[in-house]
């Protein structure tokens, strides 16, 4: 890749220029981060210390929690630095491994979503036939192809991105190296790519909601059929809040990456991609413990068993 391109580093322009916001934006971010950390990790350690928590459900969340915190800290450090050390210079492989990264862990966590889908529309649609379809093997088969999608399709785009020339500016409007960012400095032909980003794109993201929509059509029939208003309650419980997380995280998605690059405005895609990058894996862990009873449950006897240790 060295022999295509003249550019040796990158400058991150960061989320602002104005240096009246930039102290405020680094608190309010940096608050983000701790907060999703804390609320991921101490979701993943729940999960492993609680036994009723050993279910496909909570594996699939325990999965969802740890690439939410992959994927967020492949960004929200770089971008919490560039507030407080302005425009940020990024060397040619960091930024290719910071793409890399973001974006495997964001297509494993779209990818995730969908296995979890498919999870609720076993539960309540084959309830007598859970535990032999859910097994630990089909469990942990689905997530490692959640994990090999995503490498695979970030291979994809950052070996595509990066077979570019860039002989120009090395500028980047953003607060990290994503791919349509990158690769509207190229100087090379980049129709190509562009058809790549959005073909390669659409496939992953149409195929996950697909799975989606298909297991929750036949969810909400099954529920709609249901006589009694507790079993009602319960199969609604158990969707509400895997719905909720789908409907933001699609929605930002859609928006960011299945347009081509001359409909983008970097102004509004980097506002959109804080939402993405830094909001919704801080609300994942708040979606699924405000709206469960089981996870309420498991932070309430760990709680008190920390105080009991204590001697509270």
């Amino acid at each position: 890749m060295g022999n295509r391109t003249e550019v040796t580093e990158f400058i991150l322009l960061g989320l602002t220029n104005a240096p009246e916001l930039q102290v405020p934006l680094f608190l309010m971010f940096t608050l983000i981060y701790f907060i999703n950390m804390a609320g991921n990790l101490g979701m993943l350690m729940l999960i492993l210390w609680d036994s009723r928590l050993h279910t496909p459900m909570y594996f699939f969340l325990g999965n969802l929690s740890l690439v939410d915190v992959f994927y967020s800290s492949a960004v929200t450090p770089t971008a919490v630095t560039g507030l407080l050390a302005g425009k940020q210079v990024i060397s040619y492989n960091v930024c290719a491994a910071q793409m890399f990264l973001f974006a495997a862990f964001a297509t494993a966590e779209d990818l995730l979503l969908a296995a979890m889908a498919y999870d609720r529309y076993a539960a309540v649609c084959k309830p007598l036939h859970y535990s032999t379809t859910m097994t630990t093997r089909a469990c942990v088969c689905l997530t490692t192809a959640c994990y090999a999608g995503g490498f695979l399709n970030a291979s994809i785009h950052t070996g595509d991105t990066f077979s570019l020339s860039f002989c120009k500016s090395s500028v980047v409007h953003h607060f990290f190296c994503d791919v349509p960012a990158v690769m509207v400095l190229s100087c090379s032909d980049r129709h190509v790519s562009e058809m790549v980003l959005v073909y390669a794109a659409s496939f992953v993201i149409c195929s996950a909601l697909l799975v989606i929509l298909i297991s929750y059509t036949f969810i909400f029939i099954t529920i709609f059929k249901m006589r009694s208003a507790s079993g009602y309650q319960k199969a609604m419980s158990t969707c509400v809040s895997h719905f909720t997380a789908v409907s933001i995280f699609y929605g930002t998605l859609i928006f960011m990456y299945l347009q081509p690059s001359s409909s983008h405005s970097m102004d509004t895609d980097k506002t959109v991609s804080v939402f993405y990058t830094m909001v919704i894996p801080m609300l994942n862990p708040l979606v699924y413990s405000l709206r469960n009873k089981e996870v309420k449950s498991a932070f309430k006897k760990a709680v008190e068993k920390t105080k009991h240790s204590l001697g509270i």
